[in-house]
């Protein structure tokens, strides 16, 4: 039986319209993933995979024809170009933001940037927040501000995983079952992808059906706790999960906070934070030298706004990294 024709949907002028055609095509798609964890690949998933799902985002957003949603990231980004691919299936309109707009889709940086700059523009509006954990102070940011809020986790591989309102507030997405195994999420739904492109590499799979993409995390009570992909900063033969740092750190910060490693000729790495607002240094030296470890605590501090952010709409950690090794050189 022949294999269904795999559609490169971004090389297309229009990819929302690609991925129309692919589904009725029953053409699979490739799509490639932001690269955030490790080399950037490239996902063969059916449509179905992402139309089936279109519904149940539908009911969760209050989403219809009359909808005009806002997406400003670029549709290189599956977050972006599923929100693009559903508002065409639901026969919603796509708008800017000074258009009034029903919906939008950002990341968690994105969000926090609107409220800072332009809270009134969003004030009504249901925004669906991905592409980075959501902490609860942003959130509690943004409904003061009078912003609906939704955020869901998920992955280019596994799709929606868990939704709620912020990232201590997840339950398993509609048709998605989740389970934790030595502190690291698995995944069984209809939204799995089918392959990599890239012969050389496959998904992780067991022969029940489950996924996982390696993000650590844990299964309590029904509710999803994520903390990220395993690995961290080496410093002086201890590991240090930024997950684990920033999680800490962001309950304390008025803006943002990023933590990464850069070099030490003596402990390999040291920890460095990146904060967005200048006047959080001092709060959060005291705060980290007061709950965290002497190994978690960063060594470096530095004030960074706005924080460099990739193609899709992410901090660039590795900019990041670069920023604050170059200051320790000047």
């Amino acid at each position: 039986m022949p294999q269904p024709e795999v559609v490169d949907v971004l090389a297309s002028g229009d990819p929302v319209a690609a991925f129309a055609r692919a589904h009725r095509a029953a053409c699979l798609v490739a799509l490639p993933t932001s690269g955030t964890a490790g080399m950037p690949r490239t996902i063969v998933r059916t449509t179905r995979s992402w139309v089936d799902s279109f519904p149940y985002v539908s009911d969760l957003l209050g989403f219809g024809p009359a909808s005009r949603v806002w997406i400003p990231g670029p549709l290189t980004a599956t977050m972006n170009l599923f929100a693009a691919a559903h508002a065409d299936w639901a026969g919603a309109s796509r708008v800017e933001v000074q258009d009034h707009p029903t919906h939008a889709h950002l990341t968690p940086t994105a969000l926090r940037r609107e409220i800072a700059t332009r809270s009134d523009q969003l004030a009504g509006v249901h925004v669906l927040v991905a592409g980075d954990r959501l902490d609860r102070a942003t959130y509690d940011a943004a409904r003061d501000a009078g912003v609906l809020v939704s955020h869901y986790y998920g992955a280019a591989e596994l799709s929606f995983v868990a939704w709620g309102h912020h990232a201590e507030d997840l339950r398993p997405f509609p048709g998605v079952e989740v389970s934790a195994r030595d502190g690291q999420l698995w995944v069984r739904s209809p939204y799995l992808c089918e392959a990599y492109l890239e012969a050389e590499v496959t998904p992780r799979r067991d022969d029940g059906g489950w996924m996982t993409v390696g993000d650590r995390g844990d299964l309590t009570d029904g509710l999803v706790t994520v903390h990220g992909r395993e690995g961290g900063i080496t410093t002086g033969g201890a590991t240090v999960l930024v997950a684990d740092v920033e999680r800490l750190l962001r309950r304390h910060t008025s803006g943002d906070v990023v933590v990464v490693g850069v070099p030490h000729p003596d402990l390999g790495q040291v920890v460095a934070a990146a904060v967005s607002a200048e006047d959080d240094v001092d709060g959060l030296r005291a705060v980290a030298r007061r709950l965290l470890a002497p190994a978690q605590q960063p060594r470096r501090w530095v004030h960074l706004d706005p924080l460099p952010l990739t193609v899709h709409g992410k901090v660039d950690r590795a900019a990041v990294a670069a920023f604050v090794t170059a200051g320790a050189h000047r």
